[in-house]
């Protein structure tokens, strides 16, 4: 029986559901032959559990060799990602790796900066040719929701600028979408996002968060980055809601989960997963359209008028009156 739930379970991870078994009947038989070489060696009966996952292991070393090195590069630290205390501005996100038969996750750490400017969002992958429409679209959408919850009274008055780090490589696909927004929010308001915590999914206009793929590559792949350099319990990664049907995870990711060692969240929107990684409330709009002092929103659109009311300032300093104008106001004031 052990032998035949791992195989439905391996089935059901092959077709990204639970809910679901997979028609790949030659990847799952060539698993089964390999469980059952491992049956034999060890004098067994039937093909257990133990053997299937046996099998998975040894399938999984033989083609990992690029994972393990790029793993090394975590371990060294020459691939930067915290995954303790909090900063501002910098989050975890995750990527996943196609290469051959295998694919496998990693985090990867995102930044964003705001400043003083007209150009709204710059995403330095698309300034660099770096990124695909996709991603493109997703930045786009990023622009679309901070317009729609900020900007209803005056114009976005600054400059944000938003990158993957250490990526010299091409980036495609809107799943790291969430990510991005959640790091400007961070800079806007000044809260520090939790850097134990990596996050995917993408974001509509609207901030609900939308499912994305390879959502079990990704969890156990930043599981492997804490592993090695030390679970506080406190570590986790944030998925849309909407992905937790698709949640097949190795043996060891389930039993640290179930042991406090590990952490996973489903978030329906922005202003959920904000909280999570700031310890902040969200904030609501009133109806005056302004959000509370000491949330996120509410610090975040402090910041943005900040900036209007300073680039006006400067604009008026810099721009020199029109011949006549003085003139004209001060003959208007006499009169």
């Amino acid at each position: 029986p052990g032998g035949v739930m791992e195989i439905l379970s391996m089935s059901s991870r092959l077709a990204d559901d639970q809910t679901k078994l997979s028609l790949q009947f030659g990847e799952l038989v060539s698993l089964i032959k390999e469980a059952a070489h491992y049956a034999r060696k060890l004098d067994h009966t039937a093909i257990s559990g133990a053997d299937v996952r046996n099998a998975i292991a040894g399938r999984h070393f033989r083609m990992g060799l690029v994972e393990e090195k790029i793993q090394e590069r975590y371990d060294r630290g020459s691939i930067l990602v915290d995954t303790i205390g909090s900063k501002i501005g910098q989050i975890n996100g995750l990527a996943v790796y196609s290469i051959g038969e295998t694919s496998f996750g990693k985090p990867v750490r995102i930044t964003a900066t705001t400043f003083i400017g007209k150009a709204g969002v710059v995403n330095i992958e698309r300034m660099a040719k770096l990124s695909g429409k996709t991603y493109d679209k997703g930045v786009y959408i990023i622009s679309g929701y901070l317009g729609n919850i900020f900007a209803q009274e005056y114009p976005l008055s600054l400059s944000i600028s938003i990158t993957f780090e250490q990526s010299y490589g091409g980036v495609d696909g809107d799943s790291a979408s969430s990510t991005e927004l959640y790091a400007i929010l961070s800079t806007l308001s000044g809260y520090p996002i939790n850097q134990g915590i990596a996050v995917t999914g993408s974001v509509n206009q609207f901030g609900e968060i939308q499912p994305i793929g390879g959502v079990n590559e990704k969890i156990e792949g930043f599981f492997k980055v804490c592993e090695q350099k030390g679970l506080t319990g406190k570590q986790g990664v944030m998925i849309p809601e909407s992905n937790v049907e698709q949640l097949m995870l190795n043996h060891e990711l389930v039993e640290a989960v179930k042991n406090g060692k590990f952490n996973i969240w489903s978030v329906r929107t922005i202003a959920e997963g904000i909280e999570i990684l700031t310890g902040k409330p969200a904030g609501e709009m009133n109806k005056k359209g302004q959000f509370p002092k000491n949330t996120v929103f509410g610090e975040a659109q402090r910041k943005m008028t900040a900036y209007m009311v300073r680039s006006l300032t400067v604009k008026q300093r810099l721009v020199p009156s029109r011949p006549g104008e003085s003139e004209s106001a001060g003959a208007e004031e006499q009169d």
